[in-house]
């Protein structure tokens, strides 16, 4: 008879603020519902963000993030632009990762299983299953393999590697 038994995957250590997560999720749960109920915008219940993420509420109806994405630190999703008189819906697809500080600009749409890096100025539409970076946004890589909140599907095992070695 063969062994089955699926090996133990170590996880990181949860330090500094890490340990406050049930309290982060709870204050994520009441401004989503914030953002849905009293500027109308449409928030997967399953997506995150970072509370410090900004959503445009300009044109709040227009603001699209899809189920199990993730948007990350003072990342921006903007909606309208002044100059050109511009009010557009601007899309993020399911189970895409917006990194810290990116700018997704009037119109985009990012598709499905998509990651667009921090800092990053994306102004055209992100295929799915694509990587993007840069100032402009390019893609860098096309084809990858996501899971929830856009997390690389190996991401387990690097983690399990890093913490049985007391890298975390």
């Amino acid at each position: 008879m063969v062994d089955q038994t699926v090996p133990k995957m170590n996880k990181a250590r949860r330090r500094g603020l890490n340990r406050l997560s049930h309290l982060r999720n709870l204050l994520v749960s009441l401004r989503r519902a914030y953002l849905v109920h009293v500027w109308k915008m449409d928030l997967d219940p399953s997506c995150q963000f970072s509370l410090s993420a900004k959503f445009d509420r300009t044109f709040p109806i227009g603001v699209h993030v899809g189920a199990d994405s993730y948007i990350a630190f003072e990342a921006r999703i903007l909606t309208h632009d002044m100059t050109r008189g511009l009010y557009l819906h601007t899309r993020v697809g399911r189970n895409c990762f917006i990194g810290g500080r990116a700018l997704i600009l009037p119109g985009v749409e990012i598709g499905d299983n998509s990651v667009v890096a921090a800092g990053a100025v994306v102004t055209k539409s992100v295929p799915p299953r694509s990587i993007v970076a840069g100032n402009p946004a390019q893609i860098v890589r096309s084809d990858i393999e996501v899971g929830r909140f856009g997390r690389f599907t190996t991401a387990d095992e690097t983690e399990s590697r890093l913490a049985a070695a007391g890298k975390t």
